[in-house]
């Protein structure tokens, strides 16, 4: 379950199955450790009155999705938020980042217009509203776009009823930022 919460909640693909049951081994020791806190908090007895241990089981049952939820979520948050990677890189411990890819972790940091170049050397202008996960597949969605045209000259799409135009990166020679990227985040 914290699995799941994970996966949907981050932009890391599902590992293969030898390392998914690692996942779900390391996922379930953390929620165990938790389950077992809250046990010793509140012990699980007390919430039997004359009910019997299956109660007992129930309530257990219970917060342990409960804490598989937080868990999954609260992985995600620190994945999607590179919290440790970025106190890491803070301590000269690394260079890497929590991101699943390069190419993710620069188009989620940068708060910034882009210019698409394109394949068959159109350019596109705009603000990257949403974007793929990988550089092989899925799409680039661009609102308050204009196509800059090989003088320099843009022409903005919304004066032509346009909010925005989804382009598939597999047409994506490159992306270029306006602005500039952001150094030692």
């Amino acid at each position: 379950l914290a699995a799941w919460v994970f996966y949907g909640l981050s932009a890391y693909e599902k590992p293969s199955q030898f390392e998914r049951v690692v996942q779900a081994f390391i996922f379930t020791l953390a929620v165990q450790f938790f389950v077992s806190l809250f046990g010793i908090i509140y012990p699980f007895e007390k919430f039997d009155g004359d009910k019997g241990a299956n109660f007992t089981i129930y309530i257990e049952t219970v917060v342990s999705v409960v804490f598989a939820f937080l868990v999954g979520f609260s992985f995600a948050v620190i994945a999607n938020k590179d919290w440790i990677h970025k106190i890491l890189r803070k301590l000269n411990l690394t260079e890497q980042t929590s991101y699943p890819s390069e190419w993710f972790g620069v188009l989620t940091t940068q708060k910034t217009y882009i210019v698409l170049h394109l394949h068959d050397e159109r350019r596109l202008y705009g603000w990257p509203k949403e974007w793929p996960q990988t550089s092989e597949k899925g799409h680039f969605l661009i609102i308050q776009a204009s196509w800059i045209e090989e003088n320099g000259q843009e022409i903005y799409l919304g004066d032509k009823g346009v909010d925005g135009i989804l382009i598939a990166v597999s047409e994506v020679k490159w992306v270029e930022f306006i602005g500039g990227i952001e150094k030692n985040g």
